[in-house]
């Protein structure tokens, strides 16, 4: 799994450090592996391109609000970036929305917040069949009908 921040903020500290501790292998990126400020563009690309690409099979993003990684992330093809504040939002973008991108605010998620998301967003295992048409059509659309 990869984890990016474009500054080294606790929430993507303590995922690394939390997914690490439950035997993940985690690649750091942006802040994370440069010790420095990154572009919060970049950071989501980055991460956007390795779960496409099948390199990891999912990601967390992190910049100040989490949405400017979220939208970065979304630019890649094949990805399905989430912004998530709570457990629950966490639990529905995988269930729901096959989310394969976790988002999260560097500026409001503490650690023990990010902690519940992340364990929100690894209990879901299956996506709910029903929205599979959904789904599928999302990973085909361009937004057009």
């Amino acid at each position: 799994m990869a984890v990016g921040s474009d500054d080294r903020y606790i929430a993507a500290v303590e995922a690394v450090r939390y997914l690490s501790e439950k035997g993940f292998e985690v690649v750091e990126l942006g802040s994370l592996k440069s010790g420095k400020t990154e572009p919060w563009p970049e950071v989501g690309f980055e991460v956007g391109r390795m779960v496409a690409e099948g390199k990891v099979d999912w990601g967390i993003v992190v910049c100040y609000t989490g949405t400017g990684v979220s939208i970065a992330a979304n630019k890649v093809k094949g990805v399905r970036a989430a912004l998530c504040f709570d457990a629950q939002t966490a639990r529905g973008a995988r269930l729901w929305n096959d989310a394969n991108v976790l988002a999260m605010s560097g500026r409001l998620t503490t650690p023990e917040v990010a902690r519940e998301i992340i364990d929100a967003w690894l209990a879901v295992e299956n996506i709910d069949e029903s929205e599979r048409q959904n789904i599928e059509r999302l990973k085909m659309a361009d937004g057009s009908k």
